[in-house]
């Protein structure tokens, strides 16, 4: 088998999505995941899936069981990471709630002890976001902040802040694997 890949996957958030697509795409060996309101989301901001597909394999949320989850126990994948997340997968996640390709992919990582990069929309009680029309402050609803609290106590999951934090994070997890 080949060395293992990074399975990236983004939800129906547009926080900070531009500059997220951008670091992803100057990655190599990674896989994306993209939710069925990720590909909304990537239609709002003007982004062609099609030329992503040029670069790295892209699998959307079709399929009932998410069949790709199994590349985990095949060790596939070293790492995966959820940026930008929203608050509803968030949620999703901290109540062990696996009924999409996103959330079932943070299950599984997750259950075969494969590290875990998360990057919420939600993670302040007021702060800026960029929406398809430029820059807007959002207010984080307080069951959104305590989802976010509660899913940094997960095993094998960093929670980072922004967007140097996310390529921080994942730069220093490409230098340990390799």
């Amino acid at each position: 088998m080949k060395s293992p890949r990074l399975a990236w996957a983004i939800t129906g958030s547009g926080h900070y999505i531009t500059e997220c697509l951008d670091f992803i795409l100057s990655l190599d060996r990674v896989d994306l995941y993209i939710s069925q309101a990720g590909e909304e989301v990537l239609k709002m901001y003007g982004i062609d899936i099609q030329e992503i597909r040029k670069k790295m394999p892209v699998y959307r949320d079709k399929a009932a069981s998410a069949p790709p989850v199994g590349l985990f126990y095949k060790d596939y994948y070293h790492t995966f990471v959820m940026a930008p997340t929203t608050s509803n997968t968030i949620a999703k996640c901290v109540l062990g709630i696996a009924d999409s390709l996103v959330t079932n992919l943070y299950s599984q990582a997750g259950k075969c002890r494969i590290e875990n990069i998360v990057y919420p929309c939600d993670i302040a009680p007021a702060m800026e976001t960029t929406a398809p029309s430029g820059k807007v402050m959002v207010y984080p609803r307080k069951i959104d902040l305590e989802a976010t609290a509660k899913i940094r106590e997960f095993e094998y999951t960093q929670v980072v802040e922004s967007v140097d934090e996310l390529i921080l994070a994942v730069q220093q997890r490409l230098q340990t694997i390799s």
